[in-house]
């Protein structure tokens, strides 16, 4: 069994045998009510703490004084076909540890955990972004069956659960294997990924303001196909949602 499996593995049993201790850091907690969303107070902090001004288009980081209005230095030139894009956080630090563990088969739990953490900072700008159904990236079938589970799905199922609208997590097939990491640059990521979606006959997202659920967004190359996509579908607008941006 791989080392990682093993890590993820003795994990499960710890948290199983101490249900009160951190998700994350494992630290033990007195009382379960001191752990938010099945993290301890630092961890939580730490997960939650934004430190950079990021551009309200693409999420990515930008200088306190960088002009958005019309995008940032990264995406000015991008055809993007979302709208607009949150994040919870950069990729870096203790939210990097903890989406590199929900790509494992044990990590659904805490995939659950960080959307709940996500909705509960973000949920007023969702709402405020009009969205009315969350749609998550899907993996592609081959990637689903050895995870045992989509953790964009996960998350996108506790963010509509906290919003009170519909999570259609069908609403888009993943048809084209696609790996982005094995792509050596940005470009390569964008021609790599074109054509990997197709969305379902019931997707049901005519007219609507959809909240495209991701756990990390790096070039964005993947969240705009997926909204192209949606938006051949008869979505108006699509709101990128990535726990991280890299």
């Amino acid at each position: 069994m791989p080392h990682g499996r093993i890590a993820e593995l003795t994990r499960g049993i710890a948290h199983l045998l101490f249900p009160n201790s951190c998700l994350l850091c494992e630290s033990p907690e007195a009382e379960s009510a001191s752990l938010r969303h099945g993290f301890c107070i630092v961890c939580h902090r730490s997960l939650t703490a934004e430190p950079f001004v990021c551009c309200p288009r693409c999420a990515a980081t930008t200088g306190p004084h960088t002009d958005t209005s019309h995008g940032c230095p990264a995406c000015r030139e991008r055809g993007f076909k979302f709208d607009s894009a949150i994040r919870l956080g950069p990729y870096a630090g203790q939210l990097q540890e903890a989406i590199l563990r929900i790509k494992h088969s044990a990590g659904e739990g805490m995939a659950e955990m960080l959307g709940r953490t996500f909705a509960e900072e973000h949920a007023a700008r969702m709402r405020d972004a009009g969205a009315e159904v969350v749609v998550s990236v899907p993996l592609h079938w081959r990637s689903r069956w050895s995870r045992g589970f989509n953790q964009a799905e996960r998350i996108a199922d506790e963010i509509a659960s906290e919003l009170g609208i519909v999570c259609r997590a069908g609403a888009l097939r993943r048809v084209k294997a696609a790996s982005q990491h094995a792509q050596s640059s940005a470009t390569a990521r964008w021609e790599n990924i074109r054509g990997a979606f197709e969305a379902s006959p019931r997707a049901s997202v005519a007219g609507k303001t959809v909240l495209l659920v991701d756990d990390v967004m790096t070039t964005g190359a993947t969240m705009s196909e997926a909204a192209r996509v949606l938006k051949e579908a008869g979505a108006t607008r699509v709101v990128a949602a990535a726990l991280a941006r890299a």
